[in-house]
C-alpha cells in the first residue's frame, strides 16, 4: 500500500491578504472582484466570513447581509502566483512525486520517503508547520493510503488540522460521509445515485457493482472502488508530460453576465487564451465545446466539430458563441467554460475550399499571431479587444505558465 498526502491552503487568497495586512486578521475578509461594484461575487473569504455563512460565488451584497462590516479587497493573482509556486517548492522537498490540483493544493506520493522522513502524519504535521512559518498562512493535509481518502482527509480539520485515515479506521471515519463528498461526484451523478438510494459512500461502496456499471458505466465502476479503498489512482509527477487531448479555459465571471454583450466579451477572451496555447503545443483543433453555469447553478452545454481545424481566436468564439446561443434561455450566467478538441498538427496538410471559411481562418490566424507580437514587445494592455475596454466581468489572471489555473 502506499502513502498519499493531500495538502489544501485553507482559504488560499483571503489568507494571503490577510497574512499581508495585520489589520485585517480579525474582521471578516473577502476577495472579491471590484468591490466597489455591488454586483462583484466573493472569489475567497477568511475564516471570520466563513463564521458568518459567507460563500464563494455570493454576490457582494448577499456578503454584506451575512457577515455587517465585512471587508472587500480586490484579487491579486500576481501574488497569489508567486505564493503558489513557493508551497509547491515546499512539497518538493519531501517527495519528488507532487500533483498539482489547482493554485492551493495538491498530493505527494511519500511512499518511498517515510524511512528518511518519518510517518504520514509526521510530514503531514511538518509540512503544515513550514507552510505556516514560510507562508504566513495555515494548510490542512489529509494523509491516507488512498490519493482520493488522502483528499476527503484534508477538508475534515480546517482550519490547520492533520487527518488520517488507515485501512482500519476509513470504514468509520469515510463511509457515513455524502456520496458527493467523493472527488469526481457532481451534480448529475448524485443524482442517479439518489435515485438508486445510494446517498453516502458506505452506500455506494456496498452497492452491486453490476447495477453501477450498468447505470452509470465505468466511470461508476471506478468511484466505487475509490468508496472501498481500492482506487489504483497514484500521484503524477508534475514534469511528467501529459498527452494533450483538449485546450479549455473556463472563468467564473465577477458579477452575473446579463447581456449579450458580456457573454461575448468572456467567450472571446477565453478563446483567445485557448487560441494561444494550441499554437504553443503545435495544434490545431477540429472541435470546439461550451458549457455555461447560471445563477442557480445548473450547468449546461453544447459541442460540435467543424469541417476544418482552427486555432484562431475568432473561429473559437464564433463557434462557441452559436452553441451557447442554442441553450442559453436569458437567464443571468455565473461562469463559463471553453474547450478545443479532436486536435491535430498544425502541420498537417489541409485541402482548402472556396466553399468554407479556411481561407479566413488562415487569416484570422495571422492576426492573433500579429497581436502576440505586439503585446510580447508592449505589454498585454497595449493592445486590446473592444470587448475588452471597460470590461468589469473579469480580471486577466492567465499568469504565464502556471499549469494549476489550467486544463
Amino acid at each position: 500500500m502506499g502513502l498519499f498526502l493531500h495538502i489544501d491552503m485553507n482559504n488560499f487568497y483571503a489568507s494571503v491578504e490577510c497574512a499581508e495586512r495585520e489589520e485585517l486578521r480579525y474582521v471578516p475578509v473577502a476577495v472579491a472582484g471590484n468591490p466597489k461594484n455591488r454586483h462583484g461575487v466573493v472569489l475567497a473569504k477568511n475564516q471570520i466570513a466563513k463564521t458568518y455563512g459567507v460563500k464563494t460565488g455570493d454576490t457582494i451584497w448577499e456578503a454584506q447581509m451575512k457577515a455587517p462590516g465585512i471587508v472587500f479587497v480586490p484579487p491579486q493573482f500576481d501574488k497569489y502566483d508567486k505564493i503558489s509556486k513557493k508551497m509547491f517548492e515546499i512539497c518538493n522537498d519531501y517527495t519528488h512525486r507532487v500533483e498539482p490540483f489547482g493554485p492551493d493544493e495538491c498530493w505527494l506520493d511519500c511512499t518511498e520517503t517515510t524511512r528518511l522522513l518519518g510517518s504520514g502524519r509526521e510530514i503531514a504535521d511538518e509540512l503544515r508547520g513550514r507552510v505556516k512559518r514560510e507562508l504566513g498562512i495555515t494548510a490542512s493535509v489529509g494523509v491516507s493510503f488512498s490519493k482520493m481518502f488522502a483528499k476527503l482527509g484534508s477538508d475534515m480539520k480546517k482550519p490547520d488540522g492533520t487527518t488520517v485515515i488507515t485501512e482500519e479506521n476509513f470504514r468509520n471515519i469515510v463511509w457515513p460521509l455524502p456520496a458527493q463528498e467523493l472527488c469526481g461526484v457532481g451534480r448529475k451523478t448524485i443524482e442517479k445515485l439518489h435515485r438508486l438510494n445510494l446517498f453516502t459512500i458506505g452506500e455506494l461502496a456496498r452497492s452491486d457493482e453490476r447495477v453501477i456499471g450498468k447505470i452509470l458505466g465505468k466511470p461508476g465502476r471506478d468511484l466505487r472502488k475509490i468508496a472501498r479503498g481500492e482506487s489504483e489512482y497514484g500521484v503524477r509527477e508534475a514534469v511528467t508530460q501529459r498527452e494533450v487531448k483538449s485546450v479549455g479555459h473556463g472563468l467564473t465571471a465577477l458579477r452575473d453576465l446579463t447581456s449579450d454583450e458580456d457573454i461575448s466579451a468572456l467567450i472571446y477572451y477565453l478563446s483567445e487564451l485557448i487560441a494561444v496555447r494550441l499554437r504553443k503545443y503545435g495544434f490545431k483543433a477540429s472541435g470546439v465545446s461550451v458549457s455555461a453555469r447560471a445563477f442557480d447553478l445548473s450547468r449546461q452545454g453544447r459541442q460540435t466539430t467543424l469541417t476544418y481545424p482552427v486555432a484562431s481566436t475568432k473561429d473559437i468564439a464564433v463557434v462557441a458563441k452559436a452553441l451557447l446561443d442554442t441553450f442559453h434561455d436569458g437567464r443571468p450566467l455565473r461562469s463559463i467554460d471553453v474547450s478545443a478538441f479532436s486536435l491535430s498538427k498544425a502541420t498537417a496538410p489541409l485541402q482548402l475550399s472556396f466553399f468554407d471559411n479556411s481561407l479566413n481562418s488562415a487569416k484570422n490566424e495571422r492576426l492573433d499571431v500579429t497581436m502576440e507580437k505586439i503585446r510580447a514587445k508592449y505589454g498585454r494592455n497595449s493592445l486590446l479587444r473592444a470587448s475588452e475596454v471597460n470590461q468589469d466581468i473579469f480580471i486577466d489572471k492567465d499568469v504565464g505558465d502556471f499549469l494549476p489555473f489550467k486544463r
